[in-house]
């Protein structure tokens, strides 16, 4: 079995259109959320500006966050530990909520291994 080169990604990934890849992603996901019934549920890491503390040596505050994007309704937040990332936050955050049947969407983010 032959895998593609790193290249020809590359050169793939060049061709494709972001506005064009973004419609008919987005039409993907609406064609999901009609056929199933299901709520898209996106999930997203924040720091909070201005949330640190330099008297107390703490830093900045920062959080997991859950939303009806349909609704526009906050559905949930959970702070992520200090030392530790949004990978160990998500999981607690998603077994507060009720969301079975729906589209759950984390946004990317970076950690280090």
């Amino acid at each position: 079995m032959l895998i593609a080169s790193a290249d020809t990604y590359r050169r793939l990934f060049e061709r494709i259109s972001p506005k064009e890849f973004e419609c008919s992603f987005n039409s993907w996901l609406n064609s999901l959320v009609l056929d199933l019934g299901a709520q898209v549920i996106p999930i997203d890491g924040k720091t909070l500006k201005g949330s640190y503390d330099r008297n107390q040596e703490q830093s900045a505050l920062h959080v997991v966050s859950a939303w009806a994007s349909k609704h526009r309704l906050f559905l949930g937040q959970v702070k992520v530990d200090d030392k530790s990332n949004e990978i160990t936050a998500i999981p607690a955050l998603l077994s507060l909520l009720d969301i079975s049947g729906c589209i759950i969407t984390i946004d990317a983010f970076a950690f280090s291994i």
